[in-house]
């Protein structure tokens, strides 16, 4: 990774702009360190073995002593063998020879072998993987311990000054006709840096919504050599050797990701949903204010839809909605959902409010849910407006955004009533246990809480001048 990021501009394809930004350190020290890690040396049984497990080879020795162990590895920094525990038959234990010691590990099979909280197909990989740990916590414990103190996370100047060329440049090629010549320049000269400085220039353009969003970082298995993004070490091991932001592909190692800052620029690559995605995943990997899915529904349905009878109460086709969802899923702001495809007013009115069902983390969220509900409890009307608003103040602010906007839509078909039918508390109804779901999966909560629900909806719809 170093030496490709490093050769990789170089090269005479890329522009003056990105010639001038110069690439990280990535620091070396413990990828030496896993090269010098003793390797694995198997240690045959001679004979054969009365029950031995399938899933062990013939480094499995039988139920033997630890001394015996001890003699049988001989002192050889690496060595190893397996054995059925003396004491309690049925258990079995990794003997292997560490730092002029033979060290005894439980041993565990599910499918895979596993010590710790890392599996492996083999016990050779596990083995490996163990002695560059152990060798690498031995020698540079210290150094790990210190290894955040000074990330180059934390000073990206070269970053920021690439994310300010790049949107100087693509802002130029909205004004020149140079359109297909000079997006194939800007694609070219940006996918060849590191993923850090991509992802540091996207993050800003003319448009962007500053919304803060944390990193969803699962462990991930690297393969190939990779260095921490966040403090430039090296990642060791050969399996799980860190995490990956599966929104924005940020790589860093499980220690470095407590200490990355809510910045994650999801990557509309790896968005493959629209519904089913979580709120600001979905607006920042779109550069939105709010959900594309809320505003062109929104914007269809008041455009054709604010006299309807029984608006947003009446069902449309389950299919067709379902058509609308995959419409999007599929072809995203550019989803078709004209009168032309389709007429019924309520197919648009039933995709909107599955959009708001189908969230992770409904639009009223988990968090600020027992909070709303407390408010609406309270008996003073100008109290449970001044709770309702507090509370408010408490989403992130893309929830906020997009429940702002929705009162505003709300509002006017309110203000359509005599055509639609369609007042505040009808509209409570319908979407009190759409943007609001307790975090416990009661059944007796939801209906014990519905009145409550309802009475939020309502309360924001017919204040959303005074409360938003």
């Amino acid at each position: 990774m170093a030496a490709s990021s490093n050769s990789s501009l170089s090269g005479s394809s890329v522009s003056s702009d990105a010639e001038e930004y110069q690439p990280p350190i990535w620091k070396s020290y413990l990828y030496q360190l896993q090269q010098e890690a003793p390797r694995p040396k198997r240690i045959i049984c001679p004979g054969e073995v009365e029950n031995r497990p399938k899933y062990y080879g013939r480094e499995f020795h039988g139920i033997i002593s630890r001394e015996q162990a001890d003699e049988l590895l001989g002192g050889v920094e690496g060595a190893y063998i397996l054995r059925e525990s003396q004491r309690q038959p049925g258990c079995y234990t990794l003997a292997l020879r560490f730092g002029n010691q033979t060290l005894n590990y439980r041993l565990f099979y599910d499918g895979k072998h596993f010590v710790g909280e890392k599996r492996f197909e083999s016990i050779h990989d596990l083995v490996t993987d163990g002695l560059i740990t152990l060798y690498i916590e031995t020698k540079a414990s210290e150094y790990i311990s210190k290894m955040t103190t000074n990330p180059i996370y934390e000073h990206i100047g070269y970053a920021t000054l690439l994310r300010e060329k790049v949107s100087r440049r693509l802002s130029r090629s909205k004004n020149e006709s140079r359109k297909t010549s000079v997006t194939n320049e800007e694609h070219t000269a940006v996918e060849k840096i590191s993923s850090l400085v991509r992802r540091a220039a996207l993050t800003h353009n003319d448009n962007h919504f500053n919304y803060e969003k944390t990193h969803n970082f699962k462990v991930h298995t690297f393969r190939g050599p990779h260095w921490c993004e966040y403090c430039a070490n090296f990642m060791w091991g050969l399996i799980a050797q860190g995490v990956r932001c599966s929104d924005c592909g940020l790589n860093v190692h499980k220690q470095c990701s407590k200490h990355v800052p809510n910045d994650c620029q999801p990557d509309l690559k790896r968005i493959k949903k629209v519904y089913c995605c979580d709120l600001t995943t979905l607006v920042k990997a779109h550069n939105t204010q709010r959900p594309m899915v809320v505003d062109i529904c929104i914007r269809e349905i008041e455009a054709r839809g604010l006299k309807s009878e029984g608006l947003y109460r009446v069902s449309g086709f389950t299919e067709h909605i379902e058509d609308v969802k995959m419409a999007f899923d599929r072809d995203g702001e550019k989803a078709d959902i004209s009168a032309n495809i389709y007429p019924d007013i309520n197919i648009i009115t039933g995709a909107l409010k599955l959009y708001f069902r189908d969230l992770p983390i409904p639009v009223i969220t988990y968090d600020t849910y027992p909070k709303f509900i407390e408010a609406a409890k309270i008996s003073s009307a100008d109290e449970r407006l001044e709770a309702v608003h507090d509370v408010l103040m408490l989403l992130p602010p893309a929830h906020y955004e997009t429940l702002r906007y929705l009162m505003i839509h709300l509002k006017k078909v309110t203000m359509n009533e005599k055509d639609n039918f369609m007042n505040a508390e009808n509209l409570g109804i319908v979407f009190g246990p759409t943007l609001m779901r307790s975090p416990e999966d009661s059944t007796l909560t939801t209906l014990h809480d519905m009145r409550y629900q309802k009475l939020i909806v309502q309360i924001l719809i017919e204040n959303e001048d005074v409360l938003f």
